[in-house]
């Protein structure tokens, strides 16, 4: 049975289980391989929440951290990806709490990149424009428009437009009911066709796509 999930190269669920209950028992090469299949999208994740290289990086390095000091804790009944947004959104909360709190807020216009540092993902939306002038403008159009949601809201989109989460899962990311993951989808969503109104854009899979960096 293949190890890895053949459309973007993550863990099977079986895999996984084999990896942790090998961390468990203390196998170091098994806990650099839950690393490596989860290090970029929770940085991609995390960056997307603070927008800032160095927090993110920090912040990705302590979500590990206190994953691998809980590992004993894991249950089994979740997905190591889920407990692991979860341990990264509260940290980011924190952070952004502490930016708060020092008048440190952020400047959404300052950041015209589409995708988070280091993505080598392919710039496109959509099969018809492709690697075009036309996608490059339109993700980042997108994305700093996501960048001006509330941090629940941010994160709800990111977790369901990016991993594909359920609606329950993202609840149990978040630790909300699902009811109040949808509402924020839904608030969400209008929000983000109000300040993309210039830009007609009416299907909602192009949020999707345009949100695969990695």
């Amino acid at each position: 049975m293949a190890q890895n999930d053949p459309a973007d190269g993550r863990l099977t669920p079986e895999r996984e289980r084999q990896l942790i209950a090998a961390a468990q028992r203390g196998c170091a090469q098994s806990a650099h391989e839950l690393i490596s299949s989860h290090q970029q999208r929770l940085f991609a994740f995390i960056w997307r929440m603070v927008r800032n290289n160095h927090d993110a990086e920090e912040l990705c390095q302590e979500a590990f951290l206190r994953a691998f000091q809980a590992i004993d804790t894991f249950d089994s009944n979740y997905r190591f990806s889920t407990w692991l947004f979860t341990i990264g959104y509260r940290l980011c909360l924190n952070s952004m709490r502490k930016q708060k709190s020092q008048d440190l807020d952020v400047d959404f216009g300052t950041f015209a990149e589409g995708d988070a540092p280091g993505s080598d993902a392919p710039d496109s939306i959509g099969d018809a424009v492709v690697n075009s002038d036309e996608a490059s403008r339109l993700k980042e159009v997108i994305w700093n428009s996501v960048d001006q949601l509330s941090p629940p809201q941010r994160a709800t989109v990111l977790l369901f437009y990016r991993e594909s989460l359920s609606c329950q899962q993202i609840g149990e990311v978040l630790e909300i009911p699902a009811a109040t993951v949808k509402s924020h989808l839904h608030r969400a969503r209008a929000q983000l066709k109000r300040l993309l109104s210039g830009e007609l854009i009416e299907d909602w899979s192009v949020v999707r796509t345009g949100a695969q960096a990695g």
